[in-house]
């Protein structure tokens, strides 16, 4: 119990209270050593033992531990630790034969000379679009605090401008996976951007009796709550920083609101179909003698299964990547 050990003129002094081969005792000893230690041993006290760390003033070999030729009988060699000359060659050459061969494996692979430069760009891609639906997100949900129900009929006419341009934006995510730039599969990332943009853009953007309808803001909350993390997330990635919180956030999110975001432009698709149905809208008539007519509103009921369809693809893909990610570690056989 509490050792007093010092090391003065090269010498380490121990003392300390505890209960050996002859009981309680004080027990003490002195080892003065072959060549000079740094004056500041590291002491770490266990249940069952105690450890002294004595570090050396020059790294060399010594020919023996002590000063006196013959060795203190309380002494005795740990050879589970024990290192002689050849041990340590041996050791630094295989040391340096890893490097040789880590250096050559590196080498046969071919250097990418735009490395950095697309790395930039996915970062910067990922924090505009971060930015972008943070905006998004902020702005409804202060005005919601203010007008409360009434913020749901002027979000279109509001939000509209920076979700057009976060949603045009996006279609690089299907050019960054088509040419190698990312890792994430392409049919997900064709699914999302593409069924996104046709509710915003050909639903939404062409018809104003919808634009004031409050589903419009129940997609786009969804969609920026999700955004905010997926984002943050890869631009953290691309500089090879993985933050816990926000990769379970990244992985976790999604679970809840896809399903409702995916209900939400369903239901924006059902109560877009008796519009369409009554302008006649996008409906396509052909020459005669075919007279045949093809209907937009029987698209949209097409549609309707693609989009549930789509759903259940996304749905399997990140719920794969939640147990990449999150699921227990498998450990490696010896």
């Amino acid at each position: 119990q509490n050792p007093d050990i010092t090391i003065t003129d090269n010498v380490l002094h121990f003392r300390a209270q505890g209960h050996g081969a002859k009981g309680d005792n004080i027990y003490e000893f002195e080892i003065e050593f072959l060549e000079p230690v740094e004056p500041k041993p590291v002491c770490r006290v266990t249940q069952r033992q105690l450890n002294i760390t004595v570090q050396k003033k020059e790294s060399n070999w010594w020919e023996r531990l002590t000063k006196q030729e013959k060795r203190p009988l309380f002494l005795a060699p740990d050879f589970d630790r024990w290192l002689d000359e050849s041990d340590a060659e041996m050791e630094l050459k295989e040391k340096e034969e890893e490097k040789i061969n880590k250096m050559k494996i590196e080498s046969r692979v071919p250097k990418d000379p735009f490395k950095h430069l697309k790395k930039g760009y996915l970062i910067m891609y990922n924090l505009v679009q971060f930015l972008g639906f943070s905006w998004i997100f902020v702005n409804m949900t202060v005005r919601l605090f203010i007008l409360g129900k009434d913020s749901f009929y002027d979000t279109f006419h509001t939000i509209s401008d920076m979700m057009y341009f976060c949603q045009t934006l996006a279609l690089m995510e299907i050019m960054n996976s088509l040419i190698g730039l990312v890792r994430s599969p392409l049919i997900p990332a064709v699914v999302q951007v593409f069924g996104r943009n046709f509710v915003l853009f050909v639903i939404l953007g062409s018809l104003e009796e919808m634009q004031s309808k409050p589903v419009v803001f129940f997609i786009f909350y969804f969609w920026s709550i999700t955004e905010l993390f997926r984002y943050p997330y890869y631009m953290l990635s691309c500089i090879g920083i993985e933050w816990k919180p926000l990769t379970w956030l990244r992985y976790t999110v999604w679970i809840p609101l896809y399903p409702l975001g995916g209900l939400a432009e369903a239901v924006c698709i059902v109560q877009s179909i008796p519009i369409f149905s009554e302008t006649g809208k996008f409906s396509l008539g052909l020459p005669n003698p075919l007279n045949v007519t093809i209907q937009f509103p029987f698209v949209l009921q097409i549609y309707l299964i693609a989009l549930f369809l789509g759903i259940f693809v996304n749905f399997r893909h990140l719920y794969k990547q939640r147990k990449q990610h999150l699921g227990p570690k498998k450990r490696k056989m010896k």
